[in-house]
């Protein structure tokens, strides 16, 4: 990544943790309409490991393959 790439996505970077975080409520809200008894702990981590798997997935279509 070149220098103002990197400088961008440091100026963005508090944003883009508050989107996820925004992202992952959104989706323990969901769980908690479908499920009475839901188990928070156990919600935070199926959606998390759902983000990861769709970083990868979208990581792995970039036109110059995964960054890692």
């Amino acid at each position: 990544m070149s220098r103002i790439e990197q400088l961008e996505m440091n100026a963005r970077r508090e944003q883009l943790s508050a989107d996820v975080k925004e992202l992952v409520e959104r989706y323990r809200s969901i769980f908690s309409w479908d499920v009475p008894e839901v188990d928070e702990a156990l919600s935070d981590r199926l959606i998390l490991g759902a983000l990861r798997l769709a970083i990868d997935d979208i990581e792995t279509g970039l036109p110059d393959g995964p960054l890692h």
